[in-house]
């Protein structure tokens, strides 16, 4: 992952293209939608035309009532499509009903949290004025996790409500420097359980500590584990990343770093690993091989762990002579997950190029194991950043939604991001402590939340 980031602040743009056909759900499920004082969203007046008011009201089991949540991003009641008025994307834009389109501002997210997130201005559905009084109208407010904004929907893989595949989705969150937010948090605001904490390296005798100086036992990194897990969530802690001292590099062979991951498993009776690669410990075959045979007889003594390797990739793919050293030497690991930024240069649509560089990670799978297409792309997973990235790209809330699509369209192993540190607006805070770009809270955690696998 990248070294600390001098915060930058700008404006991410959020622009989406509005279909022009008509769309039906691939698979959808329906039922009541439940707010604020367990009213229901209601059609007023149960009238089919095209701009009738959306509100809450108390429930009555009518077709009025009576909400089809796609996995094509609609959610529609007798026929039409809940829709934002006049496509605004400004605090108190007002909901309808109308035709179908597939336009944006006809597209919503489920989340974990319970949210329901309007795609085109990444918005909350929300009841006005945070009243439950029968007409209330629904709107769309910026995500603040009021009980105004908490929804019971029906979920389109038939799970209510939905929830991540596990371990799927766990953002890097990192106690060395960057404001750290509590995870309790996140968990709250998003649904989120799962984190990668990072980073466990080496204090310079192949002894793992957290950033190499903080002791596996008694600290800040301990407490977090212990928080996660109180949550009902699980840690995964990664070992590597771009700066500092290696255990790949400073174990000197095979079973003295199988030795040393065995020791932070042990500490926490560890589901799962992530070997973040990086920098003079990817490129140097001798540190790759010991990884390599290191990770196997981890795997050998802990049957059922998982195992992610994540690594840096170019445009079209990443370079692939770890992953064919893992092949030659029988080592086959969860997830091969991709870093898709600092490819160098504003401007760049970043979720567009994540999709390319993912299918060039694909490819790579393909030709060193064999595999086919489906199960490549189970084996996959994407690591993105946030915000600004350290080449001064701007990955977007809109580009999250982007590798949210390409990983639900192909059961990825794998979706996370550096940081949660950063998943947050820019207020003078210290260094990579938010994303450089206009933003509420957890937006992007937020969004990798309706991730289902």
């Amino acid at each position: 992952m990248p070294r600390p980031l001098v915060a930058v602040v700008s404006v991410a743009a959020l622009t989406l293209s509005a279909g022009l056909m008509a769309v039906t759900p691939a698979s959808a499920a329906t039922g009541t939608i439940t707010g604020l004082g367990g009213k229901c969203l209601d059609v007023a007046g149960a009238s089919t035309a095209d701009g009738t008011a959306v509100q809450l009201y108390d429930c009555n089991g009518t077709a009025a009532q009576q909400w089809t949540v796609g996995t094509d991003g609609t959610i529609r009641a007798l026929g039409k499509c809940l829709d934002v008025t006049g496509s605004s994307t400004a605090d108190g834009a007002k909901l309808q009903l109308w035709t179908c389109s597939g336009a944006a501002n006809q597209k919503w997210t489920v989340s974990a949290a319970r949210d329901i997130v309007g795609t085109q201005a990444n918005k909350c559905l929300d009841a006005t004025g945070n009243s439950s009084a029968n007409g209330t109208r629904a709107q769309i407010w910026t995500c603040s996790g009021a009980a105004n904004q908490k929804w019971t929907a029906p979920a389109a893989g038939g799970d209510n409500p939905p929830t991540s595949s596990p371990l799927a989705v766990a953002p890097y969150l990192y106690n060395g420097w960057g404001s750290p937010p509590s995870p309790t948090t996140i968990t709250n605001a998003t649904g989120v359980k799962n984190f990668t904490l990072a980073f466990v390296l080496s204090n310079g005798y192949c002894n793992p500590q957290w950033d190499g100086g903080r002791a596996l036992a008694g600290g800040v990194d301990q407490q977090t584990i212990n928080t996660i897990r109180a949550n009902g969530g699980e840690v995964i802690p990664s070992f590597g990343g771009y700066s500092g001292n290696k255990l790949e590099s400073s174990c000197s062979s095979a079973g003295e770093l199988a030795a040393a991951y065995q020791k932070v498993i042990n500490a926490y009776a560890l589901k799962a690993i992530d070997i973040d690669i990086e920098a003079d410990a990817y490129s140097n075959g001798t540190v790759q091989q010991r990884t390599v045979d290191a990770l196997k007889t981890v795997k050998a003594n802990n049957p059922g762990i998982k195992v992610y390797i994540t690594i840096g990739t170019g445009q079209s793919g990443p370079d692939t002579s770890l992953i064919n050293r893992a092949h030659s030497s029988g080592l086959t690991v969860d997830a091969w997950a991709i870093m898709p930024f600092d490819f160098g240069g504003a401007g760049q649509n970043m979720g567009n190029l994540t999709v390319q560089a993912a299918e060039g990670l694909k490819n790579a799978l393909k030709s060193a194991y064999g595999y086919s297409d489906d199960t490549a792309y189970r084996d996959m997973g994407i690591s993105s950043m946030n915000g600004i990235t350290d080449n001064n790209e701007t990955v977007t809330v809109a580009d999250f939604r982007t590798i949210l699509a390409y990983a639900q369209q192909h059961h990825l192993a794998r979706l996370t991001f550096w940081s949660a540190n950063r998943d947050r607006p820019c207020t003078g805070g210290p260094a990579d402590s938010c994303s450089g770009v206009s933003q509420a809270n957890w937006d992007y955690t937020r969004v990798f939340s309706a991730y289902t696998g």
